[in-house]
């Protein structure tokens, strides 16, 4: 499994999840929820890849993501021990939020695709917020 950095709308960043027990269900295959999950890993580490640290926008700026929408399709299961590969698609760009669509393969194989929008919000208020200008021109491919 390979990972690219993301430094524009037009690459697609993947980062690699293996399945452990604890991700599976009585029936042994992953739990529907824990591949939000996955996609929240993947958009966190494609963050960073870009330079951008959670943690220090926070303190630094201000702002923080919430994850608005999400909309998923689960398409096959996965099981314990498989070696999974999350994409994290930029797809738009706006002032104050941004939109992935994002997949869950084992090897060629789409197990769980889905959209999700992220907001920037003001970490005191939690009200939308522009992103920060770095940020978004680097989302947007231009800097």
């Amino acid at each position: 499994m390979s990972t690219r950095k993301c430094s524009a709308m037009s690459e697609e960043f993947g980062w690699p999840v293996r399945v452990y027990y604890e991700d599976t269900d009585a029936g042994g295959v992953v739990y529907y929820a824990n591949y939000l999950k996955y996609m929240e890993r993947a958009r966190t580490e494609w963050l960073r890849a870009l330079g951008f640290e959670q943690d220090s926008l926070r303190e630094e700026l201000g702002v923080i993501f919430a994850v608005r929408s999400v909309q998923v399709d689960y398409l096959k299961p996965a099981r314990f021990n498989d070696a999974l590969r999350v994409s994290a698609d930029l797809v738009e760009a706006r002032p104050a939020s941004f939109s992935f669509v994002q997949r869950v393969m084992r090897g060629d194989v789409t197990l769980c695709e889905g959209r999700v929008g992220i907001v920037c919000l003001a970490a005191d208020s939690f009200r939308p917020q522009a992103l920060p200008a770095a940020l978004l021109k680097r989302l947007r491919g231009e800097g």
